[in-house]
């Protein structure tokens, strides 16, 4: 980790900018792919799984057989941890249940919203080094809770055509409707455009990497809604004087070893304590067995040493981290300054990977300076607000006559006279015999 001493706000700016591709290549392949599998369907899908996965997949769905032989392969304690997760993560999601309140906001005009939820939504888990079970629970959990009635899961086969069991199980515990072997571009394909196989979605969740978040943020210009634009995993850690060098360090690991893309920024008051964590996070680096992947990360991973409180939470402010830390002795008092970041967590015994699988909230969250503006998944991810209002005749009294005048204003008759017809109406006795407002 790069250390940098009480930076300049022009130095700051540069220290915090997260690295930029060119993506210009990266979104023709993706668009290649895409196209494809809206064409060809099942049989573009087939071949990309060839191509890309190394397999030949005579059926994209996983089938029964396949989940009761997921089910007796996993073993009783983590079935049991798995579950325990679950329930965390329920409990805490079914506490966002939306209640709508029915407002009168004049006299005979009454307004509300109902929470309705999405019907069919995709999630894609991704496979590789780190199949990610915990991520089923969080994705399906909430969308379970929310009502959705179907819940498509894709995610990549082994070479064999498995998928990892956990992943099953998982998904089992959390109630997904139907499970695909299918991954990269060629899953959110077939979840954005619907194949003989699998059926189109109508929002589209989960992480990947950067062929399945171009992929995402291409089929949500036209064809399907998304979570949300996301990048690599980062973490920010926020130390002091107080801090355990050796628990600052396994927090930096612990995301540092999501990929090689991963960030990883330390922010502290002091030069020694800066230099403390370094020293342990190279000590446990050299255990990892991803060693390799988390010292890559750490190369673009940055320790920043500044004079006091508000500057660190300035530079927190500014950073927008997907995961926060908050590790200091007074870290209620700045948990309370936190205006950018995607989830906190608090104290020493608070590490992310708790929050990454067990504590209950959700994992699914902003990266890339996002979290200015977008929140992690949460049980609203899966809902849609309707809207409804109901005017009685005294509220065709109450607004009438404001909604004629602004629409002709606006130079829209037809609008206006929606209302005037209303008003003369004997239907509106308090205003049918010409009654002006």
């Amino acid at each position: 980790m790069e250390l940098f001493i009480n930076p300049s706000l022009e130095e700051l700016d540069a220290l915090l900018k997260r690295p930029v591709r060119d993506a210009s290549e990266l979104n023709a392949t993706v668009a290649t792919v895409l196209q494809d599998v809206r064409k060809r369907g099942d049989a573009a899908v087939r071949e990309y799984e060839e191509r890309f996965d190394k397999v030949q997949l005579d059926e994209l769905a996983v089938t029964e057989a396949e989940m009761l032989a997921a089910e007796a392969s996993v073993g009783e304690e983590l079935k049991d941890a798995i579950r325990l997760a679950h329930r965390n993560i329920e409990r805490f999601h079914a506490a966002q249940r939306f209640e709508g309140e029915h407002i009168e906001v004049a006299q005979g005009v009454e307004c509300w919203q109902k929470s309705v939820a999405i019907e069919r939504v995709g999630l894609y888990i991704p496979g590789g080094t780190a199949p990610l079970f915990s991520t089923v629970l969080m994705l399906a959990t909430p969308a379970k809770i929310a009502g959705c009635k179907d819940i498509v899961l894709c995610t990549p086969p082994a070479k064999d055509g498995s998928v990892n069991p956990a992943i099953l199980v998982a998904a089992r515990i959390a109630g997904v409707s139907r499970i695909y072997k299918i991954g990269g571009v060629q899953a959110i394909g077939a979840m954005a455009y619907g194949t003989e196989s699998v059926p189109k979605v109508y929002k589209i969740f989960g992480p990947g990497n950067q062929f399945v978040m171009c992929a995402k943020q291409q089929v949500s210009l036209h064809d399907v809604a998304i979570d949300m634009p996301a990048g690599p995993s980062e973490v920010e850690v926020l130390a002091d004087e107080s801090s355990n060098p050796a628990f600052v360090a396994a927090d930096l690991l612990s995301q540092a070893e999501h990929g090689m893309d991963s960030q990883v920024l330390l922010v502290c008051k002091s030069v020694e304590t800066a230099q403390k964590v370094e020293a342990e996070v190279e000590r446990q680096l050299a255990l990892l067995p991803r060693k390799d992947i988390a010292a890559q990360a750490l190369q673009h991973s940055k320790a920043i040493v500044v004079h006091d409180d508000d500057e660190m939470m300035e530079i927190t402010n500014h950073y927008a981290p997907e995961h926060l830390i908050i590790e200091t002795a007074n870290y209620m008092e700045l948990a309370q300054k936190v205006i950018n970041a995607g989830s906190v967590f608090l104290g020493s015994l608070t590490p992310e990977s708790a929050g990454d699988y067990a504590s209950g909230t959700n994992h699914t969250l902003p990266t890339n300076g996002y979290a200015v503006a977008y929140s992690g998944v949460n049980l609203d991810s899966f809902c849609r607000k309707i809207t409804f209002q109901h005017i009685q005749p005294e509220g065709i009294c109450s607004i009438g006559r404001a909604v004629e005048l602004m629409a002709e204003a606006e130079g829209l008759d037809a609008h206006r006279n929606a209302m005037s017809i209303r008003i003369a109406s004997p239907l509106t006795p308090l205003l049918g015999e010409g009654e002006q407002l």
